[in-house]
């Protein structure tokens, strides 16, 4: 026996999706903007995961320029078929819905085959039958005209994989199992014991969200709903939950008949999410021909005992801690930026164990591809920290740390020139509206800084460590403006290392040699 922790992949890790290949066991979930796109991690045991990678890991897969940070990359849907593993997706910023394959799940995966104007809507998802033909099933607006918003449709139709394009007629087959349903998505197919099972989400991905199920005997036809529809949700435990927003699920059996579905959740904290939507673990059985999920539970459980044996890696996803350092010739693979990894942004190579951020025009504060350098919170009481060295030469300059949920609503603490003196600032950007919260002398010249950040349930306090003292420099900072709820959106905070020259040219930089993310 193992025991799984919930979620097993803590921070915005949403829109999981889930294959097995033989005993190894591959998640893969939505990345929207963020560069590298579509991390990808591996198990053994279904308990403990390794992140092996990120599909989307060059700009011909991931164009997304311009795009808000909640565009870009949506719902991904992972399968492995005849010793090729498949990626489906929806990048809704441009190009629709594309494929990309490998036959090593940590890549590299292939360029991008878009499946055009043939594969309108998003949260495409591939079945591989039992005569090996493979099908399309996605999510599109109602042909017959949108009445309300979320008035959509799941549909079929069957893809050619020697040419990649979409063949024959497509047909929908299900709607939704609520009446006057909203945003029917999320769907994925199966055939279990002679049906064909369609699972998909509906309700939205906030607080009326759900999962729902139908079945078949043929796939071109009408589903028939499950009389127990929806088959799991969270709506009816209220909003003070410690769980809410559950939906969007993948099942998988485990080759010994046992089954399992992930699905993303969320964690609140003061009733605001800042960590958006994680992926969680839930047991499935089977009753009268219908999945039933967290059996005699009803609700995600905080642990689950799994009959496997337990499998550790090296390189474990942790649930309380990042710690990055520079001594790889590329960036850690937890890292993103936005939009692109541009190699003018950044140098892992003029110092050895540093990372070299440059002072560019972009600022993260603008829909660009800024050098900055962020990981997913993972935790509501934390500590983020990094080592700088920095020297401003012009007002314009500054590098330092952010708290960031999106272009317009960030927390930057920086050191910058004011007044030509060097000083740590702090900015709130809440809105697009930007307020300076305290600024404070940082010394003179080129220096070493440590810029921590802790934070309790919403509230933060930060610091700056320079020439062995430290200084307490703000608290009681209301981390609420960066939350899905009062900033919109599909993403969590990620947090991390941040440079400008603000709009102007500089041929400056600076030198990070760590950056840690930890419980407290």
């Amino acid at each position: 026996m193992v025991t799984a922790k919930n979620p097993i992949l803590s921070g915005f890790y949403p829109d999981p999706s889930i294959c097995r290949a033989g005993e190894d066991y591959y998640i893969v979930n939505s990345s929207f903007v963020y560069a590298p796109g579509v991390p990808i991690f591996h198990s053994r045991d279904l308990a403990h995961w390794e992140q092996i990678g990120n599909i989307l890991d060059r700009p011909e897969q991931l164009p997304v320029k311009g795009s808000e940070i909640s565009q870009g990359i949506y719902a991904p849907t992972i399968r492995f078929h005849d010793g090729l593993f498949y990626m489906i997706t929806t990048n809704v910023s441009y190009g629709g819905n594309f494929i990309v394959t490998a036959k090593d799940p940590a890549g590299p995966w292939s360029d991008p085959y878009y499946l055009g104007e043939d594969a309108p809507g998003i949260d495409p998802s591939l079945f591989f039958d039992d005569d090996g033909k493979c099908y399309y099933c996605g999510t599109r607006p109602n042909p017959e005209g949108v009445r309300y918003n979320g008035d959509w449709e799941i549909w079929v139709q069957e893809l050619d994989l020697r040419q990649m394009k979409l063949v024959g007629e497509s047909m929908a087959i299900w709607k939704g199992a609520v009446k006057g349903v909203i945003w029917p998505e999320g769907p994925h197919l199966y055939k279990i014991d002679g049906y064909y099972y369609l699972m998909h989400a509906e309700g939205g991905t906030g607080p009326e969200h759900s999962i729902s199920i139908a079945r078949s005997k043929k796939l071109f036809q009408w589903f028939e709903g499950c009389p127990r529809n929806p088959i799991f949700t969270h709506r009816n435990l209220g909003k003070n939950y410690p769980v809410i927003y559950a939906g969007h699920g993948d099942l998988v059996e485990d080759g010994r008949g046992n089954w399992y579905v992930v699905m993303l959740a969320s964690r609140p904290c003061e009733g605001h999410s800042s960590m958006g939507r994680e992926t969680f673990l839930a047991k499935v059985t089977w009753e009268n021909g219908w999945p039933v999920i967290a059996e005699g539970i009803g609700h995600l459980e905080d642990t689950l005992e799994l009959p496997t044996k337990e499998y550790r890696f090296p390189e474990e996803v942790s649930s309380t801690s990042d710690h990055i350092s520079f001594w790889e010739k590329t960036p850690d693979k937890r890292l993103v930026s936005v939009e692109e990894i541009r190699e003018e942004n950044y140098s892992l190579r003029h110092r050895p164990g540093m990372l070299r951020l440059y002072t560019k025009k972009e600022k993260i504060s603008d829909r660009n591809h800024c050098s900055y350098f962020g990981i997913r919170q993972k935790n509501y009481a934390f500590y983020a920290e990094t080592g700088m060295e920095f020297e401003p030469k012009q007002e314009c300059e500054t590098a330092g740390m952010v708290l960031y949920q999106n272009h317009e609503n960030h927390l930057r603490m920086e050191i910058r020139k004011r007044a030509e003196e060097n000083c740590f600032v702090v900015t709130a950007c809440i809105h697009g509206e930007e307020r300076i919260l305290t600024e404070k002398p940082a010394g003179e010249g080129r220096q070493f800084f440590k810029i921590r950040m802790h934070c309790d349930r919403q509230k933060a306090r930060i610091w700056l460590f320079r020439d062995g003292r430290e200084r307490l420099i703000a608290e009681d900072i209301s981390l609420l403006p960066y939350t899905t709820e009062e900033a919109g959106g599909f993403v969590g905070c990620t947090i991390g290392m941040y440079a400008s020259a603000n709009g102007q040219d500089s041929s400056n930089y600076a030198d990070f040699a760590w950056f840690v993310q930890n419980a407290i």
